[in-house]
């Protein structure tokens, strides 16, 4: 029986199978330290994005804003926050007059037409110019409130999505309020928070 190792044929079988095992044991080694390379631009991007947006946004972006609000801090937050007090009348004073922001607690009703499965909260600020306005405000809130849930549960989803709602909302409480307490006691009205939900 001949030798089938020395055969031409077999000897080409013996030369290709071993270039193509050397190469088979290159590439698992390419792979994995090219792999790890291919990711570390993906990492750095990953770690670098929200320390460049919160800096952006520190020292950039909420200094211009203040900047263009007017907001300097001091007298004018120590009144925001003192106003932010539920029922706490304090006195501001708004381009020479006298201005007396009263909040009202929470409001809390059903959306219209949602068979009770969607409500709206909001809160609201009232805002009079004359000295006994707290007063007025306090000695009649059960009414007022009874008053603004009765206009604000009769509003649907999509009085609600409806552009310029807020304003028309706003008018609305504005007129309901002023003719409970018998006159322009109201004089604006601060939608503060306001949630569909």
């Amino acid at each position: 029986m001949a030798d089938r190792t020395n055969t031409p044929v077999a000897r080409e079988a013996e030369t290709d199978a071993q270039p193509s095992e050397a190469a088979d044991g290159a590439a698992p080694k390419a792979a994995a330290s090219g792999g790890f390379k291919a990711w570390i631009p993906l990492l750095a991007t990953v770690v670098a994005m929200p320390v460049l947006a919160f800096t952006t946004t520190q020292f950039i972006l909420l200094p211009k804003i203040k900047q263009a609000m007017g907001v300097t801090g001091g007298a004018s937050a120590d009144a925001a926050a003192a106003s932010s007090k539920e029922g706490e009348a304090t006195t501001v004073t708004v381009a020479g007059k006298e201005k007396y922001p009263v909040k009202l607690p929470k409001i809390l009703v059903n959306v219209a037409g949602s068979m009770m499965t969607r409500y709206l909260t909001m809160s609201v600020t009232l805002v009079g110019s004359s000295p006994d306005f707290k007063d007025k405000i306090v000695k009649n809130m059960d009414q007022l409130m009874d008053l603004a849930n009765s206009a604000l549960m009769t509003k649907t989803i999509q009085d609600l999505e409806k552009p310029g709602s807020r304003n028309q909302i706003r008018s609305e409480l504005m007129t309901v309020f002023n003719n409970a307490l018998g006159g322009p006691v109201v004089q604006d009205i601060y939608i503060t928070e306001q949630a569909i939900q």
